[in-house]
């Protein structure tokens, strides 16, 4: 079989690329309830069968919007963690990668504030699980296997990690955006001094 796409495939792909494209725009400054399938048509000049073609309904479509959002916020933290040259500072650049992500307003209002709407509670959470609970487990095993931290109950000490920071997000796209570098920065305070509360005794300083 060809690697080689045809040509109407390469078209299907770029139609659904732009559907979710203009659907998160429209996420974003709109909202999932206030988002009809016909204007995210309109807004790349195709019919509402052409969204049809690709997504079941307005769930499909967002779902697809959150995992891109997810997947991409996910990679940037992944290459934050690469470029540090210990665990801690991987926990430390994974955290300011997360915060970073957290200020974009496509990215707080989509998935921290319309996604539980959207999606019901479940399933907006296994969604943020796939990618986010993960990464967090795997930090807090790496700074456990490196003596960074006490060894403690891992999956426990995920869950508490993963709502923490789970609760700074949904902070931020909740804020004013007049405040939301100040609260940032609070934000990365108190994250700091939980994980700095988890060293070992003679590193706590």
């Amino acid at each position: 079989m060809s690697d080689v796409k045809s040509r109407r495939e390469q078209y299907s792909d770029a139609t659904r690329a732009a559907l979710i494209a203009a659907a998160t725009t429209r996420f974003a400054t709109e909202g999932y309830s206030a988002t009809a399938l016909e204007d995210v048509a309109a807004d790349i000049r195709a019919t509402r069968g052409a969204v049809y073609h690709h997504f079941g309904n307005k769930k499909a479509l967002f779902e697809a919007v959150m995992e891109e959002l997810a997947a991409a916020a996910f990679e940037q933290i992944v290459r934050a963690r690469a470029g540090a040259d210990s665990p801690w500072a991987g926990a430390m650049a994974a955290l300011e990668a997360f915060l970073d992500r957290c200020m974009d307003p496509v990215y707080s209002r989509v998935v921290w504030q319309e996604g539980p709407v959207a999606l019901g509670w479940r399933a907006w959470q296994a969604t943020e699980q796939k990618y986010a609970y993960g990464q967090i487990e795997e930090i807090l095993r790496d700074l456990v296997r490196d003596g960074e931290i006490d060894p403690l109950p891992l999956g426990p000490a995920t869950r508490v990690v993963f709502w923490a920071l789970g609760a700074a997000g949904l902070g931020l796209a909740e804020a004013d955006p007049a405040e939301r570098t100040a609260l940032r920065a609070d934000y990365a305070e108190v994250a700091r001094r939980l994980l700095v509360g988890l060293r070992s005794g003679a590193d706590r300083m």
